[in-house]
């Protein structure tokens, strides 16, 4: 991987983050103006037809020939459960900002754990001491922010 490459793969992530805060903005809203459900069935339907739109222009080729798993297909179920409780949680005393800190936190628990435990064809890798530092650190910023955010 050149260092261009890795550039974009970085900033690529660093995007991603900014997108689902926005993500969890734009369903707390939907679902404080209709119900948890509403909110996730929205933004499931716009990505449909953005998802079918993208396919349509840029006809991606298949990388691999034979087919996935079952239980790939579950990615949409956790979808709509995670948009559901970020809306719920977004339109609680947490906000935006302890929404996304706590959330932030259990990606982390939840990827330390499956990489841990190899689990979903992951290769198996234990947490090096670097690992449970930045996730003290995240777990610790998450309270800070939380409980010592500011005005209430």
């Amino acid at each position: 991987m050149t260092q261009a490459q890795s550039s974009t793969h970085f900033i690529a992530a660093f995007a991603t983050g900014g997108l689902l805060s926005l993500m969890v903005l734009f369903n707390g809203t939907l679902a404080a103006y209709g119900s948890l459900f509403f909110a996730s069935w929205v933004p499931h339907l716009t990505g449909t037809v953005t998802a079918a739109l993208f396919l349509a222009v840029l006809r991606p080729k298949r990388t691999e020939a034979t087919r996935p798993p079952l239980w790939v297909y579950l990615g949409g179920v956790s979808g709509a459960v995670t948009v559901m409780l970020t809306s719920a949680s977004l339109n609680s005393a947490l906000a935006l900002s302890g929404t996304i800190a706590l959330g932030l936190a259990g990606q982390m628990v939840f990827s330390l754990f499956a990489d841990m435990r190899g689990l979903f064809g992951l290769p198996q890798k234990m947490p090096s001491p670097r690992d449970y530092t930045a996730l003290s650190l995240i777990v610790a910023g998450s309270f800070i922010l939380i409980f010592l955010g500011g005005a209430p």
